[in-house]
This record gives C-alpha cells, structure tokens and sequence, in this order.
C-alpha cells in the first residue's frame, strides 16, 4: 500500500474514534507512516496504520508548536519520534480540545490590532530607552571609566584639532594671563574645598567658520579661540562667564558621557576587557560630530551662573555674550569663509546655539 492510500483509509477511522491524521516519524527512519492520535486520561497514543506497535507518552511530554497564522505543524515526542500535521486546521482544533487553551501570547500573535499595538508599544520603548535609559547607563557607565582615560582622549582631540583646525594663538600673553588668573579665581571662590584641574588653552582658527568657540574637552582641557576674546572687546566677564560654562562640562565629565553614549557597545566590552585604545583612537572623530544635550546644557549654565556669583560678576553678561554672538552670526561682513552664519559657527557653539531660551535664563539669573 503506497503511503497516500495509507492516510486515505486511515482518515475513515479518524472521525469516528475522535482522532487526528498525522505523519508519525519513529525516530529511527526518515519514512513517514500515517497514524491515528489519540488521548486517554493525560496519555497520547500514537497508532500506526501499519500494525505496528502504539507509542503511548505522557501528554506533558510532548513539546507542542506554537500556533502560528501560516506554517505547518511539528509536535516532537520524547524519544525523538514526531508527529507532522496533514491538515493544519484539523491540528489546531484536536489540539485545542485535548490537550491546551493557547496562551494570551499565541493569541494576540494571530490579531493584527494586537500587533500593531505591540509594534507601536516596541517603538516607544525603544524611544524611551535612547531618551532617558542611555544616558542614564552612560552616567554609570562613565563613573567607571578611569578618568586617566579622559586625560588621554583629551589630548589625542586636542592634538587632532590643532593638526586641521585650530593653529597657535596671537592674543598677547598679558591678555592671555588675565583671562587665566581671573578664570582660577572664579573656580576658587566657588570651589574653596577643590575642584578638577583644568588647563586652559588659547587657539585661533584655520577656518574662519569655527568663528567665537569654546569648547571642553575630556581631562579638563578647556580651548578658547582668539575670535571668542574679541567678540566683546574689553569684556573679560563675559568671556568668564563662557569659560565657567566649559568648567561646567569638565566638573560633570559632559564630553567623556557624550562620547560613552555615541559608542556605548564599544565602551561597555572596553570596560569588561579594559582595552581602551581604540575608544581613544576614535574619540576625535565621535567629539567633533557630537553635541550636549539640552539637559547637559543646562547643567553648565548653572555651573556658570554659580562661578558668577562666587565671583560678584552678574549673569547679565552671559547674556549680552549671546546676544553679540547673534549679531555676529547675523552680520553679512563677518569673515566666515563665504559661509552663513548658521554654517559658520564652529564646533562647540554648533551644539548649543544662543536660543531665547538660555539668553532669558541667564537674564532671570541675573536678577534673582
């Protein structure tokens, strides 16, 4: 008897017996054999059309496949026999009638409302992890970087920035030590009981369009470039004032968060294998293509406005500073390489432009 007209004469006894149809595999040979499914009191009695032998198991032995819209059915016995479904409906009806109800799971997977709300639900939790829990990781995860590690991605960033954009600076020293002086007073009255050591560094630029910046790097390097100064002739509070921003960032390790939360795989197997080199050799390109957040922002303003008041210079001026910096960006004569202004500024004001918004926090500050 071929094994068509096998499942053909069993399929009369099935209905009969309130039994299933399948292709029975022993385990031993690759030829399927037609055979009758059947459940009395917990146990599955698989019948072979062929005479042989019943396999009887326990029906909690047998490892049932979840159901699915599309796709057959293979149900694996415990000595490595299996059973395959001839018709898939057929399977899904005996199945759910003598053996289980389908899990809540199984359910939703065959509704199609369920599934868009599971991919909607998917997206926002994947937006909520890159809102709130990456940057809370990075927190942690910079905790636990060496900050001997800031030092070096400091000085390969700034060697990299003076290799293309930034060349020696033409501020006179006197200019440069007053800057210098006033900036570690303004650290040592806000911070009588210490604070992380920082180095400051006067840069012009190459490229007209990295215009008035400044910009914290890891390891407490602080770089100020020649058009910042003479932004506002003669106003070395405001320049504090900018500088006590970059402190800000430094104070908090902003820049080494920021770089943790661009390569964040990288650095959690550099933590785990404490191989840092190649997070150090990338640092230049992932610093010059980042920018803080608005939360990060907001803490180096305040850091700013604490330096401030530490110093008895008014958060006024930070504000007059953005305001200048929006004319500048606004004047059509300023040098900028034949570039707009909202092109032209250079890496660190880039990521945080002068908006309203910080112009009147720092106006408010200054009269509370």
């Amino acid at each position: 008897m071929t094994a068509s007209s096998e499942f053909t004469a069993i399929d009369e006894h099935a209905a009969a017996d309130d039994a299933l149809v399948v292709r029975f595999f022993d385990g031993r040979h690759s030829r399927p054999y037609a055979a009758l499914l059947k459940v009395r009191g917990g146990t599955l009695t698989v019948a072979p059309e062929d005479d042989a032998t019943p396999v009887s198991v326990p029906l909690a032995a047998v490892r049932w496949p979840e159901r699915t819209r599309h796709g057959g059915r293979l149900a694996q016995l415990p000595d490595g026999a299996s059973l395959q479904a001839l018709d898939v409906a057929a399977w899904d009806d005996w199945v759910g009638r003598h053996h289980r109800h389908e899990s809540w799971v199984v359910r939703a997977q065959q509704n199609w409302r369920s599934v868009a709300v599971a991919l909607v639900l998917l997206f926002a939790a994947v937006a909520a992890m890159y809102q709130w829990g990456l940057p809370w990781v990075a927190t942690g995860v910079t905790a636990a970087v060496p900050r001997s590690v800031d030092a070096l991605v400091g000085q390969q960033v700034l060697a990299s920035l003076d290799d293309s954009l930034l060349k020696p600076t033409t501020l006179s020293p006197d200019a440069q030590q007053r800057i210098r002086d006033g900036f570690a007073r303004m650290i040592q009255h806000a911070h009588p009981d210490g604070a992380p050591a920082v180095q400051l560094e006067f840069r012009s630029a190459r490229d007209p369009r990295f215009g008035p910046n400044a910009l914290a790097l890891p390891g407490g390097t602080i770089v100020l470039t020649d058009a910042l100064v003479e932004l506002m002739p003669g106003e070395d509070d405001a320049v504090l004032g900018v500088l006590g921003h970059e402190f800000g960032h430094v104070l908090r390790r902003h820049a080494m968060r920021q770089l943790v939360q661009a390569s964040a795989v990288g650095f959690a197997m550099s933590i785990a294998f404490g191989d840092y080199g190649t997070l150090i050799g990338s640092a230049p390109v992932l610093l010059a293509t980042l920018g803080y957040s608005r939360d990060l922002e907001r803490e180096a303003d305040a850091e700013s406005v604490r330096l401030m008041r530490a110093s008895g210079i008014s958060p006024r001026v930070m504000a007059s500073f953005f305001e200048a910096l929006e004319r500048w960006r606004a004047d059509p004569k300023a040098d900028r390489g034949g570039k707009s202004g909202d092109d032209a500024i250079g890496l660190a004001f880039s990521s945080h432009p002068a908006t309203a918004e910080r112009i009147e926090f720092f106006k408010n500050a200054a009269q509370e």
